[in-house]
């Protein structure tokens, strides 16, 4: 919604922007690798840049593209994107509280945009939602400042990443870099026990069942990161003074 002027025109929108601008050029390295493998997947321009605009998820994207590339059963690549993109409905149940009062097209916009860590730096700047309509306002600019930047970096590098396709060569280590971006956006988000649980789970499930076929393994470090957090959050808190008199 960056282009409300109640939205764009705001104090906290620029603020949104400068508290993302460190990232971006990790999300553009991303976004840059993410092209070219569109591109040598063995899909059209048009294919590559409607994927870019429709899809903005860079995760999905790659996990999708070898399915799509291998003729993967279309079901197999649907249910891969959407377990990859299930950290969105953690992060929508968050934001609910600080978005309900807005119209639902604006919702659905601000879903479609926010991303890893346009999330990661919002929740960071605002714990809490405001209950004010003054407040509500500047955190709603706040965030739209924020995925302005995060959406500007990949929309423009993928693009730039799809107009050179093989030209860029594997050894500049772009995938190395985009590795390094989710990285970053793990070791931020990892901060209470019950996530370095999930990290560490989802990570010994996907080395563990790296022999699966289609890529099958991250759908299964998925589910067994979800089974284990539902374990340990149904299991009451360990106690150091139980059982003593």
């Amino acid at each position: 919604m960056f282009f409300l002027p109640e939205i764009h025109q705001h104090r906290e929108f620029p603020r949104g922007m400068r508290a993302t601008a460190g990232v971006a050029p990790g999300i553009a390295a991303w976004g840059l690798m993410t092209g070219v493998a569109m591109v040598n997947s063995g899909m059209s321009a048009f294919e590559a840049v409607a994927m870019t605009l429709l899809v903005y998820a860079g995760s999905s994207q790659l996990a999708a593209l070898p399915l799509i590339a291998a003729g993967a059963p279309a079901w197999v690549i649907w249910a891969t994107g959407f377990c990859v993109n299930l950290r969105f409905v953690v992060f929508s149940l968050h934001l609910r509280e600080y978005f309900m009062h807005m119209p639902r097209w604006r919702r659905l916009v601000t879903g479609f945009l926010t991303a890893d860590l346009s999330y990661a730096v919002f929740t960071h700047q605002y714990p809490e939602p405001a209950r004010e309509p003054a407040g509500q306002l500047a955190q709603e600019a706040f965030l739209a400042g924020n995925y302005f930047v995060t959406w500007m970096s990949w929309v423009l590098a993928s693009l730039v990443g799809v107009a050179l396709g093989n030209m860029i060569p594997s050894a500049w280590g772009l995938g190395f870099s985009g590795v390094l971006c989710l990285l970053g956006v793990l070791c931020s988000m990892a901060n209470t026990r019950l996530r370095i649980v999930a990290a560490l789970a989802a990570g010994a499930a996907a080395v563990a069942a790296y022999a699966l076929p289609l890529k099958l393994n991250i759908v299964t470090a998925i589910a067994v990161a979800v089974l284990a957090c539902l374990w340990l959050e149904g299991r009451p808190p360990l106690r150091l003074n139980q059982g003593r008199a």
